[in-house]
């Protein structure tokens, strides 16, 4: 059976505008010094595409206007509401006083695995991703809630931050969307 590829107008997709408008899943993205603009500009891509609150962009994490971020946000960046934190400690501790449970997405002692976490609807949650060689600062990891670990199976230690940022978020907006489109 062939399968016609649709074209963009027949997608549907929100305008800037209702995007602004739209219902978000209670989740909120922290980059921790990531020094990457292209795993940056991706995680506003992925953040558009499964209607994240907002994006905390921490210490040496650049922000937009940045060409370099808008080459893969393609746009993502002016859709997705964003704030920056010199300190990612500042934005823990602000996102522990609005109500959210708060997870470093690393490897560590007593870490839960992603295919055990189920999000509760009725709780606001906020996931921090990390430097691409050091990962989540470890004051950090200390601050949080808890830490989320995706497991893996071949020789690698971990998977890139885009790549995370989207298995995870894929993951809570499975488990936290309240409509359907």
């Amino acid at each position: 059976m062939k399968r016609r590829k649709l074209k963009l107008e027949e997608l549907s997709r929100l305008s800037i505008e209702e995007f602004h408008e739209a219902e978000k899943i209670p989740l909120v993205v922290v980059l921790d010094n990531v020094r990457s603009q292209n795993n940056i500009g991706s995680v506003f891509r992925t953040s558009d595409a499964f209607r994240v609150e907002e994006i905390l962009l921490c210490g040496i994490t650049a922000t937009p206007p940045n060409a370099e971020i808008h080459k893969t946000a393609l746009g993502a960046e002016d859709s997705v509401k964003w704030r920056y934190f010199e300190n990612t400690l500042t934005a823990v501790d602000e996102l522990h006083a609005r109500g959210y449970t708060v997870f470093s997405v690393e490897q560590a002692e007593n870490s839960l695995s992603l295919e055990h976490l189920t999000p509760e609807r009725n709780r606001s949650y906020a996931v921090i991703l990390g430097h691409e060689v050091h990962g989540v600062q470890q004051s950090v990891v200390d601050a949080s809630d808890g830490c989320i670990e995706i497991p893996q199976y071949g020789t690698k230690h971990s998977l890139n931050v885009s790549v995370t940022a989207g298995i995870v978020l894929w993951d809570f907006f499975k488990g936290l969307k309240q409509t359907r489109r």
